[in-house]
């Protein structure tokens, strides 16, 4: 199924890191891989599970363009009088305002200080106040209504399946019978549209499909080179030296604070076989039990430091070594097929 540009700039600017997965956190190098040279800074090669992370927009680090950011304001100001038109208030907010996310400076910690302070900011951030943002004229204007005034300005600001944390509502499945494909995303989805255009942005993503199960492959191959084995043994006997024996996988800590985390939200995910389930945004810890949750804030705190040390012996330099090496000559084998997804991303 095509997904607009729309649809992408709106669930991804507004859902933040969803609901599924771990944010990355400053535990991943910096500097770009060759594989990320083609899929994008946001690229992330995952230690473990064979697991990569695609950017939202590949080309590099460079700053926006004069007409990106003059684009950017046109979609502030047609939101903006959209949602006059539909009898409520929007301040049409520059791009250079939202440079800074909310939790952007506990990412720009080094690695041992954001351990130190957030684990691996699984339950020791609250993701679902990422939109809730004081700085922003608009989410003051939205704190002033009632709740049913709330829904109704969430509605015409985000379209029907927008819910009170900004974020948009994914329905599992073919959608219904009845689903067209494409989501309403409401003024904000209109002026994107509008400022972009109907057909600018189209991605069909299951033309990559061959692409991404030859990166999910090449993740499988690094992790069973037999200096990451033997980096994923030493850093497992280090773990355990620093009282937390058990481990196998270098994922494994990270994914049982995620799954102890979910267990304490009930965000836990549908059986095999059984219905889909809809994607409403990361969990609020709002009714979370608060002793509960502060143990397992300790938790994790104490595992991801000392996770973080022993990778930081020998893990990491062995993984980055091999994966280096490996990419390199991906990239050599697929340079056809991963330019046509950097330059298709590039102009979406």
């Amino acid at each position: 199924m095509k997904r607009t540009a729309v649809a992408v700039i709106a669930v991804l600017a507004l859902a933040g890191c969803g609901n599924d997965k771990a944010p990355v956190g400053s535990d991943q190098k910096s500097d770009k891989s060759p594989l990320a040279e083609y899929m994008g800074d946001g690229f992330v090669s995952s230690s473990g599970g064979g697991s990569f992370r695609i950017a939202t927009r590949a080309g590099g680090a460079q700053q926006p363009s004069e007409e990106d950011l003059a684009k950017q304001r046109k979609v502030e100001d047609a939101t903006a009088a959209c949602m006059k038109a539909a009898g409520f208030e929007y301040v049409a907010v520059p791009p250079e305002q939202n440079a800074k996310g909310k939790f952007n400076d506990a990412f720009n910690l080094p690695p041992d200080k954001f351990a130190e302070q957030y684990g691996y900011g699984i339950s020791t951030i609250d993701w679902s106040k990422a939109a809730d943002d004081d700085t922003n004229p608009n989410t003051k204007i939205r704190k002033a209504l009632s709740p049913t005034a709330q829904k109704a300005y969430d509605k015409a600001l985000n379209g029907p399946n927008a819910n009170g944390n900004g974020a948009v509502l994914i329905q599992g499945g073919d959608g219904g019978p009845n689903s067209s494909g494409e989501q309403d995303l409401g003024c904000r989805g209109k002026a994107v549209k509008q400022v972009y255009g109907d057909n600018k942005g189209m991605v069909d993503f299951k033309k990559f499909d061959s692409l991404f199960k030859d990166i999910q492959a090449l993740q499988k191959r690094i992790e069973s080179d037999q200096r990451v084995v033997d980096a994923t043994s030493a850093w497992a006997d280090c773990m355990a030296d620093a009282g937390h024996a058990g481990y196998q996988k270098t994922e494994d800590p990270r994914n049982e604070i995620q799954q102890k985390l979910d267990a304490l939200t009930g965000n836990q995910p549908p059986p095999k076989g059984g219905p889909a389930k809809t994607i409403t945004g990361p969990p609020s810890f709002d009714k979370v039990d608060a002793a509960k949750l502060s143990d397992l804030r300790k938790l994790e705190i104490e595992l991801a430091v000392a996770d973080q040390k022993c990778k930081a012996k020998g893990y990491d330099d062995a993984y980055k070594k091999v994966q280096y090496e490996q990419e390199k000559e991906f990239v050599d084998q697929h340079k056809a097929e991963l330019e046509a997804y950097r330059d298709e991303m590039a102009n979406r």
